[in-house]
């Protein structure tokens, strides 16, 4: 379709029930529980997409859940209200537009991506996730040192997407690095079966927020119950992207079914201190949010911690064991008591 086309008007009128998503006038990691509450999942085979008239500033995590939910929809039942913010060019360098296979009609003149962003991009495959940290993150112009978690992250939560989801469009995700605040923020979403379902292979989880938790414990991984997880999966990698978020005193959020679970940031006076258990950070939590059938994870990363990422492993290390050996006590214990 084209921007409010006929074709996406047609098809609301003869079917009023449609997903909506609204772009506001600012959504990031801190605040991101608004948006969330405002999307409409009703409606699978429609999706109307609005947009604050004057300005629109938000998240890469919010490009990323847009685009995702465009995949599963018939572009001809795409409605989009044409943008007048000013902001509007940035959603047409981000690739916003091409992804959802809707014509903007925004101009721009393209400038070289270098040191600012990475745009919406859908990985399907391996071979496909290799280009991507081999060809894009470089385009961020980051140190080893701050590259390197980077590349973890996006190849962790990508493979999650093609190990458990089980998503028919892959996953999609983006990057903007902030010079401001010397800061990288990602978001990457799929649309497959979700995490309460993955760990529910292996772990029992009444609701959501429990499977997320569940995740984001080390060791733990819907493959197996074997804690510790195996040689393939070590149920390791949400735990880790937590962790990398933590030691750089910054927002990580993921959110799956009705829940989401947010690490609020560390206080710069304090020590910092990986724990296992999830529910032991300072975090906030939602367990009545708009229904997302799949996962989506945002993370930021403040490159100014060069002291705290050179620590980075040997902290993961010690909690990671710690985790499942308290894990691991306590299911002894069970087993003794019985």
């Amino acid at each position: 379709m084209t921007f409010t086309g006929i074709p996406g008007i047609l098809s609301l009128l003869y079917n009023s029930r449609y997903m909506k998503i609204h772009l506001p006038n600012s959504a990031f990691l801190g605040n991101i529980d608004t948006f969330l509450r405002s999307f409409d999942g009703n409606g699978p085979e429609n999706l109307k997409i609005t947009a604050n008239e004057k300005w629109i500033s938000v998240h890469p995590v919010v490009l990323s859940l847009t685009a995702a939910l465009g995949q599963t929809v018939d572009p001809k039942n795409i409605s989009c209200e044409p943008l007048t913010a000013k902001s509007k060019h940035y959603f047409e360098r981000m690739g916003l537009f091409k992804l959802l296979r809707v014509n903007s009609g925004i101009k721009v003149v393209e400038h070289e991506s270098a040191g600012r962003f990475i745009p919406l991009t859908q990985i399907n495959n391996s071979s496909e996730l290799t280009w991507f940290i081999t060809e894009m993150i470089p385009l961020l112009h980051l140190e080893p040192i701050q590259a390197d978690p980077i590349k973890y992250i996006v190849s962790e939560l990508v493979r999650n997407v093609f190990e458990h989801s089980q998503s028919k469009y892959g996953a999609i995700l983006c990057a903007q690095y902030y010079a401001k605040s010397n800061s990288i923020r990602i978001g990457i979403a799929d649309t497959g079966v979700g995490i309460k379902k993955t760990i529910n292979e292996s772990w029992p989880a009444k609701t959501d927020i429990e499977a997320i938790h569940l995740a984001l414990i080390p060791g733990i991984t819907g493959t197996t119950r074997k804690e510790g997880g195996t040689e393939q999966n070590a149920g390791a990698g949400l735990f880790f992207i937590k962790s990398i978020a933590k030691v750089s005193r910054d927002f990580f959020m993921i959110y799956s079914g009705n829940a989401m679970y947010k690490l609020l940031k560390t206080d710069p006076r304090k020590q910092i201190r990986l724990y296992p258990n999830p529910t032991k950070d300072k975090h906030s939590k939602n367990e009545d949010l708009p229904y997302w059938q799949g996962t989506v994870v945002g993370v930021d990363i403040n490159l100014n911690r060069k002291s705290e990422f050179s620590n980075l492993l040997d902290l993961i290390r010690k909690a990671y064991s710690e985790g499942v050996k308290e894990r691991k006590e306590v299911r002894y214990k069970e087993a003794r008591f019985i």
